[in-house]
């Protein structure tokens, strides 16, 4: 089954994530705009998860089968997971959100949407609840995807029964780690955030600096094309602002309880793909996974970046499905 076949599709307002945040009817611009990311479903679903705020999210393959949920991180969107779900929606379904500000969701200001862990957390809770997913899942995470994921699992936890782990953090930065200046001039300057809003800075720098292996043109405009203006690229900041460093943070007290809780996944099957050329989520950050899981299977990869499933999704997806297989949720 492909992945356009595989989909839920509901017939709402993509043309949101590109603009207009209040539109709710798809225009038939909108699903032209959607061929225009190649590998990426010709439709998909929309939830209002807050009043007035809509999330787009794929929801690919059979009902029936064993759920996958997929989460993004910054400043990417659903899209970097098109290659696994094309590779396990014949059979797995496969949930995969944009976050609020991220993607074709939504992109409302501060007065509206609370950009905050907490409240990430809480719309993951909500978008799969309204899916009636209240099953055994398998967690599969990049970048911040890994706190959403696992300060979801820390009411959840019981549902968590394998995990996929690629280039991400669910626990404080390691004390040998120092925070990139990229990282750090968004989150700290005020001239960062003008760069980042003005420019597109981090979407656009991500998708060159990001990978080890030159996105083709087509994958690499796609990429961006959701943080097409000021407005639209508030959450890439707001990400940004909300890492949490301390007890001072709002993000704080969820993310070291997510770390605290890590190790107790250490009897269920894991996957880690990493690339090991990342200059945020580098060694330190595997070391720690590892550390906390010590019967995952690793594939760390020397010459694959950030956006290590653009890098290496040949071996990747093949990987992951043979992990799924031979780790079946009874």
């Amino acid at each position: 089954m492909g992945l356009a076949a595989g989909l839920k599709a509901r017939p709402a307002a993509l043309c949101s994530g590109v603009g207009d945040y209040n539109a709710r009817l798809l225009s038939s611009s909108c699903v032209i705009a959607l061929s225009r990311y190649p590998g990426y479903p010709d439709q998909t679903a929309r939830f209002q998860v807050r009043p007035g705020v809509w999330m787009n999210y794929i929801d690919a393959g059979p009902r029936e089968g064993e759920v996958i949920v997929m989460l993004h991180g910054n400043p990417s969107w659903s899209y970097l997971w098109r290659h696994l779900v094309n590779g396990l929606s014949d059979q797995y379904r496969c949930i995969v959100p944009d976050h609020i500000g991220m993607g074709l969701s939504d992109k409302p200001d501060d007065s509206v949407y609370d950009y905050t862990l907490q409240s990430r957390v809480d719309d993951l809770g909500a978008l799969l609840a309204h899916l009636g997913v209240d099953g055994p899942i398998t967690l599969a995470v990049h970048d911040w995807g890994g706190m959403i994921g696992f300060g979801w699992a820390l009411s959840h936890q019981q549902q968590v029964k394998r995990l996929v782990i690629t280039n991400t953090a669910a626990f404080p930065t390691p004390a040998d780690k120092a925070m990139p200046w990229q990282i750090a001039m968004g989150r700290h300057w005020k001239i960062g955030e003008w760069f980042i809003r003005s420019f597109n800075a981090f979407s656009s720098g991500a998708s060159w600096l990001g990978v080890s292996r030159r996105m083709p043109a087509d994958v690499r405009r796609a990429y961006v094309a959701p943080y097409n203006n000021w407005d639209n690229r508030i959450s890439t900041i707001r990400f940004m602002q909300d890492i949490p460093l301390g007890p001072e943070d709002r993000g704080w007290s969820l993310l070291t309880r997510a770390g605290q809780a890590l190790p107790s996944y250490a009897d269920r099957p894991a996957f880690i793909a990493w690339g090991l050329r990342d200059i945020c989520f580098d060694y330190p950050f595997l070391r720690t996974f590892k550390k906390a899981l010590p019967n995952a299977q690793v594939m760390a990869f020397e010459d694959a970046n950030h956006y290590v499933l653009e890098d290496k999704h040949e071996v990747i997806v093949p990987a992951v499905r043979q992990f799924l297989a031979d780790n079946p949720i009874g």
